[in-house]
């Protein structure tokens, strides 16, 4: 069992893995981690750092190679407007059966946003993004020697998602494989990260925060004191979401290996180091933040847009930002909702929660729905 170490967040406690608590005891915000690796918490250094080349394909979890070959960029932004329209067609569905969320989170919610983005797709496309597949190599070689010989008969459309609808589309093998792989990435990292970042909001929300929102989600006050129509509950939704990116990003570390281009940003960065930056602990220092150990989601009340706020990177900064960033807040805020509507339990004992080390923040813990 994973050892950890224990850290207060409002009122609750989180438990981190011991090397995520050694990096939030650090005072310096540039840092040397191993003999090849130095740590970066710095505002202006991890711009410069991000600035200094463009992110490499193998740096990327959903565009690295595939299929024997870099993902094409006309295939990375089919893939990134397909799933943006299953994305928005799912949020304007009806979600499934509330129970889908009961059990250990984040996997329960990451479960239920599969089945309701991409259960349209048949078999065997939608297995590529069942959780039980894609955790065994061998099963997951399985279904992508069973996708590559569908499709069924038929054209286009018939349900299936536009994400799978590229696989039916493909031209060639290595068109067909890059496809599959997509599929299977695209679906994994947008699910992961809305699940995880919804359930660190549920968490950082406490019982007293998610009761007050409790049956809200549906409500509008009609006019604001302008005449315009205002969700209420919408907007203290997604503040809570900011402020959950901030406190406890999903994406709380970027990797970039080394070479001449950042030689020279720092004394402490060497030619042959790679750049480990730490959004994690940017967002929690006190030069940058207010109050910084404090969930304040009223801190973002009246931002127009939160990611042009001075050492804040939920998504990383331009050239480098997350390819599903603009998807990712809107369906996280709906599941958010249906999970407050649905008086969603968040069970754990003596309130303390854990958070492994893994390449997602996530909290864990049980949950329950009707309580």
């Amino acid at each position: 069992m994973e050892e950890s170490a224990a850290a207060p967040d409002r009122g609750h406690s989180i438990v981190y893995a011991p090397r995520i608590q050694d990096l939030l005891a650090r005072e310096e915000k540039v840092f040397r981690i191993d003999a090849t690796t130095v740590g970066v918490s710095h505002c202006d250094l991890i711009a410069d750092v991000v600035a200094a080349r463009p992110v490499r394909s193998a740096e990327r979890s959903v565009y690295k190679p595939a299929a024997g070959a870099d993902i094409p960029h006309d295939s990375a932004t089919r893939t990134i407007r397909a799933l943006g329209k299953d994305v928005m067609e799912g949020i304007r569905t009806p979600p499934p059966p509330a129970r889908g969320l009961n059990g250990p989170w984040p996997y329960a919610a990451t479960s239920y946003l599969r089945q309701w983005l991409f259960a349209s797709d048949p078999l065997p496309v939608s297995l590529l993004s069942k959780r039980g597949i894609t955790r065994s190599p061998a099963l997951s070689r399985i279904v992508d020697r069973a996708v590559t010989v569908w499709p069924e008969p038929g054209g286009a459309g018939h349900g299936r998602t536009a994400l799978a609808e590229q696989i039916r589309s493909a031209s060639d093998a290595r068109e067909r494989g890059q496809a599959i792989a997509m599929y299977r990435r695209a679906t994994a990292t947008l699910c992961d990260g809305v699940a995880a970042l919804t359930g660190n909001a549920l968490w950082l929300m406490g019982p007293a925060g998610r009761k007050q929102l409790m049956g809200r989600a549906g409500r509008k006050q009609l006019m604001d004191s302008a005449g315009r129509e205002h969700d209420v509950a919408a907007a203290d939704l997604t503040a809570v979401l900011w402020e959950t990116l901030r406190l406890l990003p999903p994406a709380w570390m970027l990797y970039r290996t080394g070479g001449d281009a950042y030689a020279g940003l720092h004394p402490e960065i060497r030619r042959e180091d790679n750049v480990a930056l730490f959004p994690l602990l940017m967002h929690r220092h006190p030069d940058y933040w207010s109050e910084p150990m404090d969930f304040r989601p009223e801190r973002w009340a009246g931002v127009p847009d939160p990611e042009k706020t001075p050492a804040f990177m939920p998504f990383g900064f331009d050239g480098a930002r997350c390819w599903a960033k603009h998807l990712v807040v809107p369906l996280a805020e709906r599941l958010l909702t249906v999970a407050l509507d649905n008086r969603l339990a968040v069970r754990v004992p003596n309130q303390e929660t854990h958070v492994p080390l893994r390449s997602l923040l996530s909290v864990r813990f049980d949950a329950r729905s009707g309580a």
